[in-house]
């Protein structure tokens, strides 16, 4: 069976460099240590706020985002990577976490465990997601995302929580200047009055609006408001307004989170026109967003979903949830790792010297301690240390043929400027007792 068509020549050479796909973007080494850094700065915030990690599959149903994010959305419509399959269904791979992580909940019945029957199902998930969507800045094809889920309980403390927990993250990342903008979408009690509102409001100014929108007037009108085409923001800007038309659940839900969010010193904006893209969310809708990425502004973005379990055919289960865009969110860190920093170089002269550096290398990164050593062969004492210098190493370790005779090996605080005798033996226990940071990543 024949795999891959031949090629047209026989060059061990290709005639061409076989490049990655348009908006599937490298990370390399030097990006990966902020990236690790904003992971775990994640999992600390989520831990404390008691939240535990959940990893769902990259590819789902392609119903469960038919059902789940909504048949008329731009996600289902245009963006979903669909991989068709006569035997199991058509698949997709995902592209948004929260219908997976409610699949999952109503799919292991975790509703019905008793450690959860009673208690809020608090998770969290730092993964990829795709959407087959033009790449622009700080928009992927392949994208990453933070996001987190709280299900079972729909009392807006939970929503100031979530938001509190927000607030606490990006500021402990150092990130500055950004605005919680907050509104309520209503209910299925209240929309339907104001979809029908809108709709007549629009029908007037159809011929104004861009191609997308013509045709969300008539599958999902509230998607129009989400519109980034100017003359549709025009349009919208005289708009019946949503908060006119809450049933009185709503009106009070709202009224008790701004009450919380106040409490908390949480600073936000009401915007009457705040709607999100996908069909589930209703009730608290929300974005975070920044003045410094642009026409794409949105950091976060998130809302509660009440009626997503019973969508894709599970009981009535409340949730609230956000998702974060990690390139972006990176893109904002004013503070960043330094990266990989070794607690110790050690510049050996000598092929004896250099075979002692090798095994010592060993030993003390069995002890717990980073270590680099010269590998290329004669380079000077003086050259080694300018590579110790580069990889900011916090000690040197000079081994030559009068540490081999006498067993004490010198030792250069690279950071004070100081040097010392210890003894080979003793050289772990001498390394430990400087508290250094075993090769740990800096802000």
């Amino acid at each position: 069976m024949e795999i891959l068509p031949p090629y047209p020549h026989t060059s061990i050479l290709f005639p061409y460099l076989i490049k990655g796909i348009r908006g599937f973007k490298d990370i390399l080494p030097g990006e990966v240590s902020t990236w690790q850094w904003v992971e775990q700065k994640a999992r600390e915030i989520f831990h404390l706020y008691g939240y535990l990690e959940i990893r769902t599959p990259a590819l789902e149903k392609l119903e469960l985002f038919i059902r789940g994010v909504g048949a008329d959305t731009d996600i289902v419509q245009k963006e979903m990577y669909i991989i068709p399959d006569p035997r199991e269904g058509d698949m997709a791979l995902r592209p948004e976490g929260t219908a997976p992580v409610m699949r999952a909940y109503v799919e292991h019945q975790i509703y019905a465990r008793g450690d959860h029957k009673d208690r809020p199902y608090k998770v969290y998930y730092i993964g990829p997601m795709f959407r087959h969507e033009r790449p622009q800045a700080g928009r992927f094809r392949q994208f990453h995302q933070i996001g987190a889920e709280v299900l079972g309980v729909e009392d807006p403390l939970v929503d100031a929580e979530v938001l509190a927990l927000l607030r606490d993250f990006l500021t402990g990342l150092g990130v500055q200047d950004f605005q919680l903008q907050l509104n309520s979408v209503g209910c299925t009690n209240c929309r339907p009055a104001y979809r029908e509102e809108l709709k007549k409001y629009l029908k007037e100014h159809l011929n104004e609006l861009c191609e997308n929108c013509q045709a969300r007037y008539e599958r999902n009108p509230l998607r129009v408001l989400d519109c980034k085409n100017p003359t549709c923001r025009e349009v919208v800007l005289q708009a019946p307004l949503i908060r006119d038309f809450y049933c009185s659940i709503c009106k009070d839900h709202l009224q008790k989170l701004e009450n919380l969010l106040q409490a908390l010193n949480i600073t936000y904006l009401i915007n009457p026109r705040l709607v999100r893209g996908l069909d589930y969310y209703m009730r608290t809708a929300f974005e975070i967003v920044s003045s410094k990425l642009g026409a794409q502004n949105a950091i976060v973005g998130g809302g509660r979903y009440d009626g997503l379990s019973q969508d894709i055919g599970g009981p009535p289960v409340p949730g609230i949830g956000f998702a974060m865009g990690i390139e972006r969110l990176i893109s904002l860190l004013e503070i960043r790792p330094e990266g990989y920093i070794p607690d110790v170089f050690i510049a050996a002269l000598g092929k004896e010297a250099k075979q002692e550096a090798f095994l010592l290398q060993n030993q003390l990164r069995s002890a717990g301690i980073t270590a680099e050593i010269e590998y290329q062969e004669d380079r000077s004492l003086k050259s080694q240390l300018r590579t110790a210098d580069k990889l900011k190493a916090h000690f040197v370790i000079m081994i030559g043929e009068d540490e081999l005779k006498t067993g004490e090996l010198t030792v250069k605080n690279m950071r004070e400027g100081t040097q010392e005798q210890i003894k080979r033996e003793e050289i772990i226990q001498h390394l430990k007792g400087k508290k250094i940071t075993h090769g740990s990543f800096l802000p």
